[in-house]
């Protein structure tokens, strides 16, 4: 059975046909909102890539991909986990200058997610990526784009509340800053992911900066592929979710790699075989642009917006038995 937990008193907001209404309120209205304060321009993008490429996100290194054989390509391919590296592949070769950038509508299919009440097998996200000057590879921009996004959120919940007055959501525009390393010192008898809940309760928005690396513990906060995000200049989005009374990870982004990054995390990761891959030999030869690039989790902003206990509630996918009667005698309805 899949780890679920029932809010005490939950009542859903929205009835499945309201819910229905507002999820494409809010999936139209943050497009905007995202494309306009990124300067983002839509494209299409694959659903699966070759295994040999390089092009599939690794994720924490552990997670199997779903793969399948293409007889008259003569190839096999694999679903993807991300866009991460294939966006600034799209990025070098549609010409995009600095400052312009890219998003599509990525879904993917995560086959060894340890299912909850925000967790699925099925991953839903807005991927974007925009080309950057080398002198914006530094925490500040970093910083102020990850503000720009969550505007782009606070705005599309003062939008959906103005629709659906009976959603009582609250989410705070001031974002608090920490290092994952800044974290630990402030809760060194936590794990990582007790850390961030106690911090998001007290500062409700948050970017939690720097993960990938080893900490002064000797661990890494998180696992982080080491060829997409500079583990120096990358974070996520976390905002406080009320309903669940937890830290609820919007988006993981951050600036991309650069050739020095990518040598120096192949290295520490022990992945240096990779730079035999076509994306890492381009990468590693200076040409592709420099960019900086996340996903924003569609589902998961669906739920927390429409003050959802379940992802379920937002996303049709595949649940054990006993979750969806459990869910059912709750009142929590599984599309």
């Amino acid at each position: 059975m899949s780890k679920l937990t029932i809010p005490r008193g939950y009542h859903p907001k929205l009835g499945l046909y309201d819910t229905q209404a507002a999820i494409e309120v809010i999936k139209e209205n943050f497009v905007k909102e995202l494309t306009a304060a990124l300067n983002l321009r839509r494209v299409t993008a694959p659903l699966f890539v070759e295994s040999n490429s390089g092009l599939n996100d690794d994720l924490n290194g552990i997670e199997r991909a779903v793969a399948f054989d293409i007889p008259d390509a003569k190839a096999d391919a694999q679903v993807v986990h991300s866009l991460a590296k294939w966006k600034r592949m799209a990025l070098g070769k549609y010409g995009f200058p600095a400052g312009e950038g890219i998003y599509t509508d990525m879904n993917a299919i995560r086959r060894d997610e340890t299912l909850d009440n925000i967790h699925s097998v099925y991953v839903d996200q807005w991927d974007w990526c925009r080309v950057i000057t080398k002198e914006e590879r530094n925490k500040d921009f970093l910083k102020a784009t990850v503000q720009k996004i969550v505007d782009a959120v606070c705005d599309t919940l003062e939008e959906i509340k103005k629709q659906f007055p009976q959603i009582t959501t609250r989410l705070t525009r001031e974002v608090s800053f920490v290092t994952s390393q800044e974290l630990e010192e402030l809760y060194p008898n936590m794990t990582g992911k007790e850390r961030e809940i106690a911090y998001t309760k007290e500062h409700k928005t948050v970017f939690l900066m720097e993960i990938g690396d080893v900490l002064a513990s000797g661990k890494p906060h998180d696992g982080r592929a080491p060829d997409y995000d500079d583990w120096k200049l990358n974070g996520d989005i976390l905002f406080w979710d009320d309903v669940l009374e937890t830290a609820l990870e919007i988006s993981s982004m951050g600036i991309r790699v650069d050739q020095a990054s990518l040598a120096e995390q192949l290295k520490k990761a022990g992945c240096e075989d990779r730079r035999e891959l076509p994306f890492h030999r381009a990468l590693l030869a200076g040409m592709l642009p420099l960019t900086m690039g996340g996903g924003i989790g569609q589902s998961r902003l669906c739920m927390l917006l429409l003050g959802k206990a379940h992802i379920g509630e937002v996303q049709v996918s595949v649940w054990d038995k006993e979750t969806m009667e459990k869910c059912k005698a709750a009142g929590i309805a599984l599309l």
